[in-house]
This record gives C-alpha cells, sequence and structure tokens, in this order.
C-alpha cells in the first residue's frame, strides 16, 4: 500500500503542470461532443432516416462512446486522489465500464452482448429494441456531463427568480423546436405558433389545447409532451438541479440558493434533502397512479396491447399529478369510453389534490420523519402553512361541488345516477382550480358554473406546488386580513401564529397584478377575437392564468394574436407574478427615510 501511494505521489508531481491544460481541453471537446451527441439523438428520432443514415449515426453513437470512455480514463489519471473520484462517479463509471465491455466483446469476438444477454434469458423479443438501450446509455452519460456544466451556473449575474424564468423560457423553446420535428406529427408539419403554443401549455402544465393531442402527434410527439408536463410540474430548475447530483462537484451556492428560494427551506442541506424528496414523491406517486389505471381501464377502450395501455396510464397519471390536464382522448375524458368511468376519475382526481397541495405540505403530512416526531411528541401539530393548504383546498373543494351539483343538476348532470352526478361534481370542483381534465361538456355549462369556475381557478393549488393560480394561502391571508380589518384587529392571525405585513402585502401585490394581468389579457383578447363573447374569453384567459387548461372550446379557433396572448399568461401564470415582478426588477438602494403620513378618505 505504500509502495502505490510513493508512486501516485510520483506521478501527480509529474502530471501537475500539465493538469489544468488538459482538464481545460477535455471539458471543451465534451461539450462539443456532448452537443453533437445530443443532436445525434434528436435527429435519429425526429426526422426521416434511410439505411444509409442509420448506419451513420450509429456510427457517431460508437464514436461518442469511445471518446466518454477514454475521457473517464484521462479525468481518472489526472485526479490527484483516484479513489475518492471513484467514489464520486461511480454512477458514470459503471455506465462507461458497461459500454466499453459490450464494444471489447463486439470488437473482438463479434459478439453483442446485449444480444446473448436477451438470448440467456429467452426474451428475444426485445433484441430489435437494442438500439434503444444503447441510446438511453448515452443520453444518461450526455446528463451526467451537462450536470457537470451546472457547477457555472454561479457564474451567471442572475438572481433565484431571473434563472427560474429563463430556465422556463428555454425549456419552452425547446419543447416547441422538439415538435416541430417531422416524426412528431401525423402530418410531418405543425405551426410555429401552434407548436409554441403545445410547449407553453405542456411545460406550464395547464393543458389547453389548439390540436387534438390524441390523433395530430405521433407516439414520440406524445412522449415529448408528456417529458415537457413532467420537466414543467416539479419544476425545471428543481429537476436540473437533480440531476446535477449525478455530480456533486456542480452543487453550487448560487443552484441551491434557488432551490431554498422555491422550497422556503431553512438552510442549504435542508433545500437539497427537499429536492430529493420532491422527484422521490413525484416518481411513487406517479408510478402508483399508473398502476391503478392501467387496471382501471373500461373495457370499452380498445388498446393495440399492454404496452399502449401502459403507456395511456402513464401518461394520464403523468398528466394528472402534475395538474396538466393533457389527455390522449379526443374529448378529454368526456371520451364516450370514459366519461362513465368513475373510480378512472377517482383515482385522477387524488392525484390531481396530491398534487395541488405542495410538496412541502405534503412532506409534512406523509413524510416519515414528521409521522415519527409527531408519534413520539402527540403535541407536535402540522405546520401552519400546511394547514392553510389542507383546510383551505378542502373548503373549496367541497363548495365547488355543492356549487356544481345544485347548478348542473338540471343541465349537464340530468343524464347521471345520484351517486355518477356526485362523483363527477367533486371530480369537476378538484379538476376546476387547476388541472383542467372536464367529464362533462364545456360549451352547455351554464353561465352561473362558469362564474363558480372562475373563482376557483383564479385561486388555484397550493404554493410549492404543479398547479397554478394565486395560491391558497394567499387568498387564506387576505380573507383573514379582511376580516381583522372590519373587526379592527391591529394583528392578522392564523392558527394561533401572527401573520407579517410584508406577507400581507405580498399577497395584495399578487392579487392585484394577478387581476390586472387578466382584465387587460382579456381586454386585448376582445380586440382580437371579438367574435365570442367576453364570458368565454374571460373564462379561458383565467384558465390560461390558473395553469388550469378548461375551455369552453374556443382555445382552437382563436386568432393567431390571441394564442400569443394566452401563451404568455399561462408563462406568467406558472412562474408565478411575484417571481416575474423580481426577476424584472431591483431592490431599493435604502428604506432608512420616511415621508410625513397622508391623510386620505378611503370607501
Amino acid at each position: 500500500m505504500l509502495l502505490i501511494q510513493i508512486i501516485r505521489e510520483k506521478i501527480n508531481v509529474r502530471i501537475y503542470n500539465s493538469k489544468t491544460a488538459v482538464i481545460n481541453v477535455i471539458s471543451f471537446f465534451s461539450l462539443i461532443v456532448t452537443l453533437y451527441s445530443f443532436g445525434n439523438i434528436i435527429y435519429y428520432y425526429g426526422f426521416p432516416k434511410t439505411t444509409e443514415s442509420i448506419k451513420v449515426l450509429e456510427l457517431i453513437i460508437k464514436i461518442c462512446f469511445v471518446y466518454y470512455v477514454l475521457n473517464y480514463f484521462i479525468r481518472f489519471f489526472y485526479s490527484f486522489e483516484p479513489l475518492k473520484f471513484l467514489r464520486t462517479s461511480w454512477f458514470e463509471g459503471m455506465i462507461l465500464l458497461l459500454v466499453f465491455i459490450g464494444g471489447l466483446s463486439s470488437f473482438l469476438y463479434r459478439i453483442e452482448p446485449l444480444y446473448s444477454v436477451f438470448d440467456l434469458l429467452s426474451i428475444d423479443h426485445l433484441i430489435p429494441y437494442t438500439h434503444i438501450i444503447v441510446q438511453v446509455l448515452l443520453l444518461i452519460i450526455i446528463m451526467i456531463e451537462l450536470g457537470k456544466a451546472g457547477q457555472y451556473i454561479s457564474s451567471l449575474k442572475l438572481g433565484p427568480a431571473s434563472l427560474l424564468t429563463l430556465s422556463f423560457v428555454v425549456l419552452i423553446l425547446s419543447g416547441a423546436g422538439l415538435l416541430m420535428m417531422p416524426e412528431m406529427t401525423t402530418q410531418h408539419h405543425i405551426r410555429f405558433i401552434d407548436a409554441l403554443f403545445t410547449s407553453t401549455s405542456a411545460s406550464c402544465v395547464t393543458g389547453l389545447v389548439v390540436v387534438d393531442t390524441a390523433v395530430f402527434f405521433t407516439l414520440k410527439g406524445k412522449i415529448i409532451i408528456m417529458l415537457l408536463i413532467q420537466l414543467g410540474g416539479i419544476n425545471i430548475i428543481s429537476f436540473a438541479t437533480f440531476i446535477v447530483t449525478f455530480y456533486r462537484k456542480a452543487s453550487g451556492i448560487k443552484h441551491l440558493s434557488l432551490i431554498k428560494d422555491l422550497t422556503s427551506a431553512g438552510s442549504m442541506t435542508e433545500s437539497k434533502n427537499i429536492l430529493r424528496k420532491i422527484i422521490f414523491y413525484s416518481f411513487i406517486i406517479e408510478g402508483v397512479g399508473c398502476i391503478l389505471l392501467f387496471f382501471l381501464w373500461n373495457d370499452q377502450i380498445v388498446f393495440s396491447g399492454n404496452p399502449e395501455r401502459f403507456f395511456y396510464s402513464l401518461f394520464h397519471s403523468i398528466s394528472a399529478f402534475n395538474n396538466a390536464g393533457f389527455s390522449l382522448f379526443t374529448n378529454n375524458l368526456y371520451e364516450l369510453t370514459v366519461r362513465h368511468s368513475y373510480w378512472i376519475h377517482i383515482v385522477i382526481a387524488v392525484l390531481i389534490f396530491l398534487g395541488g397541495l405542495g410538496f412541502i405540505a405534503m412532506q409534512d403530512i406523509i413524510g416519515l420523519n414528521q409521522l415519527r416526531s409527531r408519534f413520539k411528541y402527540p403535541w407536535k401539530k402540522l405546520q401552519v402553512g400546511t394547514k392553510i393548504a389542507l383546510y383551505t383546498s378542502f373548503a373549496l373543494i367541497v363548495l365547488g361541488a355543492l356549487f356544481f351539483y345544485f347548478l348542473e343538476i338540471n343541465n349537464t348532470l340530468k343524464e347521471q345516477s345520484i351517486a355518477g352526478s356526485i362523483v363527477t361534481s367533486f371530480f369537476q370542483s378538484v379538476s376546476a382550480r387547476t388541472a383542467g381534465y372536464n367529464t362533462i361538456d364545456f360549451s352547455v355549462v351554464s353561465q352561473p358554473t362558469l362564474i363558480i369556475f372562475i373563482f376557483l381557478m383564479f385561486i388555484g393549488a397550493s404554493p410549492g406546488s404543479t398547479g397554478g393560480g394565486i395560491k391558497t394561502t394567499t387568498f387564506a391571508i387576505l380573507f383573514k386580513s379582511a376580516i381583522a380589518t372590519i373587526r379592527g384587529k391591529r394583528n392578522i392571525e392564523l392558527y394561533k401564529r401572527n401573520i407579517s405585513f410584508d406577507l400581507v402585502n405580498k399577497a395584495y401585490f399578487i392579487v392585484l397584478f394577478s387581476f390586472s394581468l387578466i382584465m387587460v389579457s382579456s381586454f386585448m383578447l376582445s380586440i382580437t377575437d371579438g367574435n365570442f363573447t367576453f364570458l368565454q374569453l374571460l373564462f379561458d384567459e383565467v384558465s390560461a392564468f390558473g395553469t388550469v387548461g378548461l375551455s369552453t372550446g374556443i382555445t382552437p379557433f382563436l386568432s393567431d394574436a390571441g394564442k400569443y396572448i394566452l401563451i404568455a399568461t399561462m408563462f406568467i401564470g406558472r412562474i408565478g407574478p411575484l417571481t416575474l415582478a423580481l426577476s424584472l426588477s431591483k431592490k431599493v438602494l435604502t428604506t432608512k427615510y420616511k415621508y410625513p403620513n397622508a391623510s386620505l378618505m378611503i370607501g
């Protein structure tokens, strides 16, 4: 062992002067190869191919793998602490080791390892999909390489709010570009405005559509939409930080600071733990939802096989939990084969509720440490934020369901049984706050019901969730503030806790900004699309702002100008008015002065 250390020390001395230059060179080439590899995969799945082009693309993939293996070996050689390097990059090393063994056996013995494994396990039917497995391995390496680039985020002169805004812009534009590739649509063409609208709606988990998702997009296009929903739902920055954990050195202070601000964590370490739990909760809940939906689909739905049945289950589970409202049925859940599948509706409603409750509240309710602590110390209660999110959500769901039931009992519910009417009322109340699924025909819904739904959509989900709106906490704070003002109380109290006036001011700003945005946008829509009633335009505008996705059916028929208005509204509604304002504004230099009080009449 001592001899090895001596030899290693001598090697370190020899490579010391050249290490920086070599690492910089391979980092530069890694960026080029990574971008080229990613472009290769995009072209492979996005554009028509010939036999010759497929051979060229596969050769490029092999060359990229050769580079990544050499890159890993060089970084290992130039590391002053090789064992530590192996420990911190073991995942990347295992993948490249498998690739190296596979490539070596293929070169020396003309044996494809994956073919041999599939043959040994008697799963020969998977052999045609070996190229997909290889590309998935390459994609994982690409994600790791991009994760390494995350360490340079701290060099950007951007605050957390600006970085969050920029991340959504990049996601939306990337999604639009991918959806415009010929292989993504059945017609091999989509207008830019429609691709941008669809990408924004998916990334901002809204659910408004201008083309029929079920028939307009191919399987590849639907997968892109599903990925945009997932990335936008759990927040692209959180997902990017999760990718960065593939390479631990990339977790910079600014990056963790962003997650700390977004999740209201108390410390940097806590923010990393919350991030992991966000990913864990998302995948577990979506997985359970997928399994339940897989076994609950109506027999009237004709699937080509279990793979398609599984994809439908996964897509709707992800869409529901992320409160997106996208569906693979032409008429959403009002499709004849699923409109009376009430167990399906209940599962989707539960997924919507959990996604809209918020990750921090969910962790406080079902987190193992929190459950263990409350069991050990019975006096410990839920956090104030959790109580507000939970109780306000329950209150809005119950009130919304009651209003819907009594307003629609002789309209959209008249052909349903009592049990069906109750489930439908419950489902639409849950969905109206942020998800956008519909099990009834919204083109014939009464005006009072539309007004109630506008109110629910405006409030939306809870903070830190996949939903939009002004949020339940904002509504609760303003409600208590109004009561305190009427009763002449100096302090605003919720669950035996004082609410600071800073929070009250932020709540008032959010509501004022949101209301102004909706009114201005609705006014502009009335100019660009005056052939529709103002209530229809207002409903779709509030739906876009609340990232809900419900529509009276006018969205596909809006003018291009109207679509751009809704795109901007969905974007602002997703990142949040407060986040947008912080990203575009600068803080005042000082507040250490005060003008004399003004005397004004109010009311």
